[in-house]
């Protein structure tokens, strides 16, 4: 038992001990992610109008936090693009981007969305996840991505005025020519790298690369927008202040949405990591260790974290094996914080923006929703609701989740009080299936052979009690009704007085009730309730073959009398 407790509280002990082998592996796939947080960070920052160290900050102790606490050991934890995002469009208005009171605001944002991480997990609450689906999911990334890339293309091509002015008085003196230079040609070298050297830190080389032309043709000097002074050493520890209960209002939907994203771009990595090791993802250790790298994070002066597809992938395919290639990681963002922040000073704006533009490409992936709309059309529909309204909501992008997730319960309702209920033929390969969807004659001329495939509750009782009413109506000579009931694993307090009525009903026409597959539990519900005495007319059997075997017997004799 302690084993397993202190597993649960401090699972690094479970890591395997390291040999020369595993940590020289281990550092060269560390070392790889390493050189894409730190640009990657001051990239995000800037998505999240922070002050550009904080994307570092948020690098590196949450990193190591979420490593060690975490389940899913070889994820690559810090800033990412929809987080950022969603950071500097829910604060919009509340300050100004970069000032003490939107840093304040943001540190918040990350404290709170951490607590209530951790507080899911410690209760277990990791099935919440499963409310939000992958169309709901798909809808809003694919919105949120788009958003980005129009947030960034300004300072990518060097944009100065705004698109007002720009389309007013349209000319290339409201561009800033060498930065769009820089930044289109770091996107160009950034898409050759991913296509022809996918392992390649190609975000580091083409930042330092941007920086020596930078310092080389004095670009700063000339009032070009570059990342400028950033300050070293290790963060200091930061509390933000009392928050005002107006404030905190305003911030509730955003923080939950956060949550909830961040979480599910966390599960979209776990699950590739846990299959390919062949190990069950823990969601609640996961919840648990993320929310306590948010709060790091927000400790630390920094904005809310999550698990970056990308550097997760990167990791994977770098050949990362345990949580030691995470902490080279973050040893490499301390370094850097270090003694390396000033080689960040003359990296162009455009550059930055470049890389963000770059890392939400993968997101846009237009053949999704036609793939949706072949699987389930209602699906598809509820993924485009959720597309639009994201857009249409920007900045307020929490609208397009809560409207997709709406949506999304709303359908499952629909198809929980709509329940499939089919009357049943005998297949020639001996099965039975939909007789009307496979155009087969009835089981015999009186029976009315019906199935539920749903749960007798107060959900699905009342369509099973209608549809054998409006069933045994349309056939007046009815002797007998069957329920092949193997499909319905609960009954509730509804479905057991809805049985009640249905036993009366077939009754009241003089029918015989046949019960077929009833699971155990459902009969012990059932009997205790007083409502499941078998006798003349109400009769049960174990399996479909008795039911169908006891019918055939049934309809012989009936048959022998018609005949004669």
């Amino acid at each position: 038992m302690l084993p397993a407790t202190l597993h649960r509280w401090f699972p690094f002990l479970a890591w395997p001990r390291p040999d020369r082998a595993l940590l020289q592996g281990e550092f060269w796939a560390g070392l790889t992610v390493g050189l894409m947080l730190v640009p990657q960070g001051v990239a995000y920052a800037a998505l999240a109008g922070m002050p550009l160290v904080t994307g570092i900050y948020a690098s590196l102790l949450p990193g190591l936090v979420a490593v060690l606490w975490g389940s899913s050991t070889r994820l690559g934890v810090g800033p990412t693009a929809l987080t950022s995002l969603l950071i500097g469009t829910s604060l919009s208005g509340l300050a100004v981007p970069g000032s003490a009171q939107w840093v304040s605001l943001a540190v918040w944002m990350a404290l709170l969305s951490g607590a209530l991480q951790l507080v899911l997990g410690l209760v277990r609450f990791g099935w919440l996840l499963n409310l939000v689906t992958s169309p709901v999911l798909s809808g809003f990334t694919q919105a949120a991505a788009l958003l980005i890339l129009a947030s960034q293309l300004p300072g990518l091509v060097g944009l100065r005025a705004s698109l007002a002015e720009l389309v007013n008085t349209p000319g290339l003196q409201h561009f800033d020519l060498a930065g769009a230079a820089m930044g289109l040609g770091s996107v160009v070298a950034l898409w050759l790298a991913r296509k022809q050297w996918p392992r390649f830190p190609a975000v580091i080389v083409v930042m330092g690369a941007a920086a020596l032309l930078s310092k080389a043709i004095g670009y700063a000097d000339n009032g070009g927008a570059v990342v400028g002074l950033l300050p070293s050493g290790l963060p200091h520890p930061y509390w933000p202040g009392a928050l005002p209960w107006s404030t905190l209002g305003a911030l509730v939907m955003p923080v939950l949405v956060i949550t909830l994203v961040s979480f599910l771009e966390t599960a979209s990595s776990a699950k590739v990591d846990h299959q390919s090791s062949g190990t069950r993802w823990n969601e609640n250790q996961d919840l648990m260790a993320h929310g306590l790298a948010k709060i790091s994070s927000g400790l630390c002066g920094a904005f809310a974290t999550s698990a970056s597809f990308s550097r997760s992938a990167v990791n994977l395919y770098a050949g990362a094996r345990t949580g030691w290639a995470s902490v080279f990681s973050c040893a490499l963002v301390l370094v850097a914080l270090l003694w390396l922040t000033p080689a960040l000073h003359h990296v162009p704006q455009s550059v930055l923006a470049a890389v963000v533009v770059m890392a939400i490409t993968g997101l846009i992936q237009p053949s999704t929703l036609r793939r949706l709309w072949r699987i389930s059309r209602v699906e598809a529909s509820i993924s485009a609701t959720t597309f639009v309204i994201t857009l249409a909501t920007a900045p307020y992008l929490y609208w397009g989740v809560l409207v997709g997730l709406l949506m999304n319960l709303s359908h499952y309702l629909y198809q929980r009080l709509h329940p499939r209920i089919i009357e049943v033929g005998l297949h020639p390969d001996g099965s039975l299936r939909d007789r009307q969807l496979w155009q087969l004659p009835p089981l015999a001329p009186d029976l009315l052979a019906l199935r539920m495939d749903a749960e007798l509750d107060f959900a699905s009782a009342s369509a099973l009690e209608r549809s054998v009413a409006d069933r045994m109506a349309a056939r007046p000579g009815l002797a007998h009704v069957c329920l092949f009931a193997q499909p319905i694993n609960r009954v509730d307090v509804t479905g057991v007085e809805t049985f009640a009525r249905l036993l009366a009903l077939v009754l009241r026409q003089d029918c015989t009730l046949h019960i077929s597959g009833l699971k155990l539990p459902i009969e012990q519900v059932l009997e205790r309730a007083g409502v499941l005495t078998p006798g003349p007319k109400l009769r049960m059997y174990r399996t479909d073959s008795d039911a169908l075997q006891a019918l055939r017997q049934m309809q012989e004799p009936s048959a022998q009398v018609h005949s004669g």
